[in-house]
C-alpha cells in the first residue's frame, strides 16, 4: 500500500510540471535505443525550447553506436522534434520528428510521456551508403529517455 502512495505522489508531481507555460527551457542528456536495419544505442544531448504556442521544439545531437560486421561504428545524428503541447492526455504529448545522419533521413511520429520518455516510429530513407556497413534504411522503432538537468516540479 505504501508503494502505491509513492507512485501516486510521483505521478501527480510530474503531472504538475508545467511544460508549455513559459517556465524554463529544458536541457540535458538523452539515452536511447533504435532499430533500423540493426540495433543502435544512442547517447546525446537535447534542448527543448519552451513555447507558449501549441508546439514546443526539441533539438538533439546524438551518437548512434552499433556493432555490425565485426566492427564498432559511431554515426552522428541531429534530430528536430515538435511536441504538440496543445493536445495532451495525462501529460502524454504526441510528436513529429526528423532525424538526419550522414547516411539516412528519417521522418517519424510518436508520443512522449512527460516529454521524458519518447516512443517513435518512422521510416528511414537512405542518402548514402556507409563503407563496411549494411544499408541503414527502412522502418524504424525507437525509445529514448530525456534526462533534464534543470527540471522544476511545481506542486499544486
Amino acid at each position: 500500500m505504501q508503494l502505491k502512495k509513492i507512485i501516486t505522489f510521483f505521478v501527480l508531481s510530474l503531472s504538475t510540471f508545467s511544460f508549455a507555460q513559459g517556465e524554463d527551457n529544458l536541457y540535458g542528456f538523452s539515452l536511447g535505443y533504435a532499430n533500423q536495419s540493426g540495433n543502435f544505442g544512442k547517447i546525446g544531448a537535447f534542448y527543448i525550447f519552451d513555447s507558449s504556442s501549441s508546439i514546443a521544439t526539441k533539438i538533439d545531437i546524438n551518437a548512434n553506436m552499433a556493432y555490425m560486421r565485426d566492427d564498432f561504428q559511431i554515426i552522428p545524428e541531429i534530430g528536430i522534434t515538435g511536441y504538440i503541447t496543445s493536445f495532451t492526455l495525462l501529460d502524454i504529448f504526441p510528436f513529429v520528428e526528423t532525424e538526419f545522419t550522414p547516411y539516412t533521413f528519417t521522418p517519424k511520429a510518436g508520443f512522449s510521456i512527460f516529454t521524458m520518455i519518447d516512443f517513435g516510429f518512422g521510416y528511414g530513407i537512405k542518402l548514402h551508403e556507409k563503407d563496411n556497413f549494411k544499408p541503414i534504411k527502412g522502418f524504424q522503432f525507437s525509445v529514448g529517455i530525456n534526462i533534464p538537468l534543470n527540471l522544476h516540479l511545481k506542486m499544486m
